[in-house]
């Protein structure tokens, strides 16, 4: 549905957007994951047409120009703030780009916005201007949808309604393409994550590999910690020092083991700290980091 080929984005003479490269098939969710700055609405609104770029943008195999955006027909998108008129009702600037009226009553519906949907827009709350953006966006059933940051402002019944929303969409063959600092609520909904740093792919995985990717970090408690501690500062083995227990890399076991061992320090625990999916995140920008450092 998306194919995005050795993108480029220049400002001035600073590469904004270094060589990307990835595909969204029909149905997939891919999250576009990375800090501030690392250029991902950049990357969205070149997609859209929005920027002047190198390589090649496709979706549904037809190229996308900065001058030619017919292939963007069946493309809906939210990015940065909700494009809609004040002095409109909300219904109103729905059925600017509605072309089934089933379909705009479903999303009034599925949002939860009749209370206030037919009044001026001007009047509406942050939340209620996210959503009618949100709605906006998913009008005519696109094929392809691009989200930055859909979830600002919303309270969380109101991500629920939209998590639900691009699970069912996505369900019915929708490809999505969607930024997020709320990872924990990302996570729910995305297929696979494309991690960016510095304007580059560093990983573009499906979520369910995503976990298994980097080494996590061990547990360790013995009978005499602090004894321990000096045994591992002798033979300079790593560790982070804790409540009461000691934080090591997954590749130093088998030493600590066989050190412990020889000085008769017995083992109480050694197991695997479960890392959450923002903390391997950025516990792989750090990587990154170190490596480049």
């Amino acid at each position: 549905m998306l194919i995005v080929d050795k993108l480029n984005v220049f400002i001035g003479h600073d590469k904004i957007v270094n060589q990307v490269s990835f595909n969204i098939k029909s149905g997939e969710v891919v999250g576009l994951i990375g800090p501030n700055g690392a250029g991902k609405t950049t990357i969205m609104k070149t997609i859209l047409g929005l920027t002047k770029f190198t390589g090649e943008v496709k979706v549904n195999n037809k190229k996308v120009t900065e001058t030619n955006h017919h292939a963007l027909a069946n493309v809906g998108a939210l990015i940065e703030h909700p494009a809609i008129y004040p002095f409109l009702t909300g219904r109103q600037n729905l059925e600017l780009y509605s072309q089934q009226s089933s379909d705009m009553d479903y999303l009034i519906a599925a949002l939860e916005m009749n209370n206030y949907i037919d009044t001026k827009a001007s009047g509406y709350s942050l939340g209620m201007k996210q959503k009618l953006g949100i709605a906006i966006a998913f009008l005519n059933t696109p094929q392809l949808i691009i989200l930055d940051e859909p979830m600002n402002g919303l309270d969380i019944e109101s991500t629920i309604k939209v998590r639900q929303l691009i699970d069912c969409y996505a369900k019915n063959g929708t490809a999505f393409l969607i930024s997020s600092h709320i990872l924990s609520e990302l996570q729910k909904v995305m297929t696979r994550a494309i991690l960016i740093n510095d304007g580059q792919i560093i990983m573009n995985q499906e979520v369910t590999k995503f976990n298994h990717l980097i080494q996590q970090d061990y547990k360790v408690m013995t009978e005499n910690n602090s004894l321990a501690e000096a045994v591992l500062e002798t033979k300079k083995i790593n560790f982070a020092r804790q409540d009461n227990y000691l934080l090591v890399k997954p590749q130093n076991l088998y030493q600590i083991q066989d050190e412990l061992l020889k000085q008769n320090i017995h083992l109480r625990e050694m197991s695997p700290v479960t890392a959450d999916f923002e903390q391997i995140v950025v516990n792989i920008l750090a990587n990154q980091r170190e490596q480049h450092d």
